[in-house]
């Protein structure tokens, strides 16, 4: 038995599904309206698969925009799938929702942040700060318009 309840964990889930949910949804009918949405992941994430290139270009992290084109989105229980036009070039990414660091959809300012394990003992030794998260696109659609959204952190749930 456990001695307390793993609220941050829960919540990290309850995100993921939530993304989940979304990008199925988006995969079955396509995207509604305004929607777009700037994801940033972990490229250093063992299940993450894009092209040399690009981990080259991206070492550490990536953004990718879901607007006006996208091919073959595929979800899954653990990530999503998807083939972006990088330069004209089509490239196929796979991402595990482990692997996500940001999820911004612009045009309604809704955006969920995931905080690493890393990230969180950072953040214990330096003051908290509320704010927005500002994409920097890395496919041909980042000529779009942007609005910044609200981040909804999980410090706030923390003791």
């Amino acid at each position: 038995m456990v001695d307390s309840i793993d609220y941050g964990r829960l919540m990290h889930g309850a995100m993921r599904g939530l993304i989940r949910e979304v990008l199925s949804e988006v995969a079955e009918d396509g995207l509604p309206g305004e929607h777009h949405f700037f994801i940033t992941f972990d490229t250093q994430h063992p299940d993450v698969d894009i092209a040399p290139w690009l981990r080259e270009r991206y070492p550490d992290e990536m953004t990718i925009v879901m607007q006006h084109w996208f091919d073959a989105l595929e979800v899954g229980e653990d990530g999503f799938a998807v083939t972006l036009s990088f330069g004209n070039q089509p490239e196929r990414l796979v991402v595990p929702f482990d692997a996500l660091r940001t999820f911004v959809d612009p045009s309604v300012e809704f955006g969920l942040r995931f905080e690493s394990p890393e990230a969180e003992d950072d953040e214990a030794e330096t003051p908290e700060t509320e704010g927005t998260a500002e994409a920097e696109p890395a496919a041909e659609e980042a000529d779009a318009p942007r609005k910044d959204a609200d981040v909804v952190s999980l410090d706030r749930f923390r003791k």
